[in-house]
């Protein structure tokens, strides 16, 4: 009887063994053929490259090279050496693809510039996807770190902390600098941003076990509204709130690299985030690429882009 169990175990063991390998095996064979297919496809290369020149567009100076592997996946590689990928072949659905991104899952959804009349889907969060190993490097690896790297930005009323890396800290300057004036002359306006509710503070997203951009000390939440945030409020309150906000504080903030949280399908109105990247992209390359035009197409006129799209091309083999 033993015996007999033992050998039933065994054979289950072994079921179970080869089930996994099997399993193991299609995924490899999965990601073959999706490196295969991308790799031909001159949709999907255009879009590789001009999410990396907007990647190199938003932190200058940080990304040194490109790599290509045997199998076709691209590589960015940082400053420090750390090499980021672009696009791990894995079929991920919303979730996975914000949890745990490649680059391209980073600039996937295109993030609208112009006006929102109603909240986006749910599904629907460009720029809620990050990647952190790219944050760490351009704003510190560590809270320690990042503390180092803050400085005071006045917002008219009080002084608030914000990461001088990457331009970060100049950029809400520069939104001070436009915002205070109008809020002095609307009252719609100042009611909407001030008094703040904050700006660096070291903590985790809700719910979730990953570092927000708050973390980082490149996010601003403005005055508090009941309404403001998907878990705080009904999607009916999130549109009401919506339909009262004042949009000229929206393209200030766009204006100078930052992203609003009121255009996300999970909701945070009183949210912005400095995200060049996502901007650049929503701003040159909202559009899929047209068959027969440069990949770079519209950027012809600016010297600085064009610096970076001819070393692309000296990187990357297609």
């Amino acid at each position: 009887m033993v015996k007999l169990r033992k050998k039933i175990i065994f054979v289950l063991v072994s079921v179970l063994l080869a089930a996994v390998l099997s399993l193991y095996g299609q995924a490899k064979y999965n990601l073959a053929v999706n490196a295969a297919v991308k790799s031909d496809d001159p949709i999907y290369q255009t879009t590789l490259k001009r999410d990396i020149l907007c990647l190199m567009m938003a932190y200058p100076g940080y990304i040194q090279d490109l790599e290509v592997d045997s199998v076709g996946k691209t590589y960015v590689v940082l400053k420090s050496g750390k090499k980021i990928i672009y696009d791990d072949f894995k079929e991920k659905n919303v979730w996975q693809k914000s949890g745990n991104p490649d680059i391209q899952d980073m600039l996937e959804q295109i993030y609208p510039l112009s006006e929102i009349k109603e909240l986006l889907p749910e599904y629907y969060n460009p720029g809620c996807a990050r990647i952190y190993p790219l944050f760490k490097e351009v704003y510190g690896t560590n809270k320690s770190q990042i503390e180092k790297n803050l400085v005071k930005v006045s917002i008219g009323y009080k002084f608030v902390e914000f990461n001088k890396n990457n331009h970060a800290a100049a950029a809400l300057q520069a939104v001070m600098k436009e915002l205070l004036p109008l809020a002095r002359k609307d009252y719609k306006v100042y009611n909407a941003a001030f008094p703040s509710n904050g700006t660096y503070y070291y903590r985790l997203i809700g719910g979730t076990n990953r570092l927000s951009s708050h973390a980082f000390g490149i996010a601003i939440d403005l005055h508090s509204n009941k309404y403001d945030y998907w878990r705080w409020s009904s999607r009916e309150q999130g549109q009401k709130r919506l339909d009262n906000y004042p949009q000229s504080i929206v393209r200030i903030f766009e204006k100078n690299g930052f992203i609003w949280g009121g255009k996300w399908g999970n909701f945070d109105i009183m949210h912005y985030e400095y995200r060049p990247e996502i901007i650049y992209k929503a701003r040159y390359f909202a559009q899929k690429p047209v068959p027969g035009l440069p990949w770079y197409d519209g950027l012809q006129d600016n010297q600085e882009a064009m610096n970076i799209v001819w070393w692309i091309e000296q990187q990357l083999p297609f």
